[in-house]
């Protein structure tokens, strides 16, 4: 994967980078230096300023590459044999996993969410690993009656979104006991149960 400036990051440099996140997710990238960002990785300064033009682009570099991961992840899970509301929650499941094992990732891009809802290939890369998933199970789940059918599949997906991610995200903070499977079948009964009662 290329920075800004053009010039492919090595995978090595890729994954020292790694070891900065939790510098930013802590500060915000409004109140990381560069030089934070070089002793936490081991990444000398000026080795970072050859690839990345600055913080912010190390950043969406490190977002991107976590994404595109999650997104391959997702895909298949969405694309898997089985009913829809089978492949929602196997959906459901890798993304709180991952959140829960990059959370200093995901820390940072909630953090700045803002800033990485700016960049187009960040935006596309959200869509491409939550929103766009969810939005298809959903149909294919209502296609199959295996999910109720919602009237717009598309703002269902952002809101299973934000429950999935926040839920995800506050464990990983809080550095929760609980396994992944027990708060993804937590989230999975909310969806899928709903909170009428029985």
């Amino acid at each position: 994967m290329a920075g800004q400036t053009g010039r492919t990051v090595p995978a090595q440099v890729a994954a020292k980078l790694y070891g900065a996140v939790d510098v930013i997710a802590e500060n915000g990238l409004a109140n990381t230096k560069i030089e934070q960002i070089a002793a936490a990785s081991g990444v000398p300064k000026a080795t970072l300023y050859y690839y990345f033009a600055g913080k912010e682009e190390i950043l969406a570099f490190l977002l991107r590459d976590s994404l595109a991961y999650l997104a391959g992840a997702v895909a298949t899970a969405a694309e898997a044999p089985g009913s829809g509301r089978d492949r929602l929650a196997a959906v459901v499941a890798v993304q709180i996993e991952h959140t829960l094992s990059n959370s200093a990732t995901s820390r940072a891009l909630i953090g700045d969410l803002g800033r990485a809802a700016q960049l187009p290939e960040l935006a596309q890369a959200v869509q491409a690993a939550f929103y766009d998933p969810i939005a298809q199970v959903l149909r294919d789940g209502a296609d199959d009656g295996s999910l109720r059918a919602v009237a717009d599949p598309d703002e269902a997906a952002l809101s299973i979104f934000g429950t999935v991610i926040m839920t995800g995200l506050i464990h990983a903070v809080v550095g929760t006991e609980r396994s992944a499977e027990t708060i993804t079948a937590s989230v999975l009964d909310l969806l899928l149960q709903g909170l009428r009662p029985g």
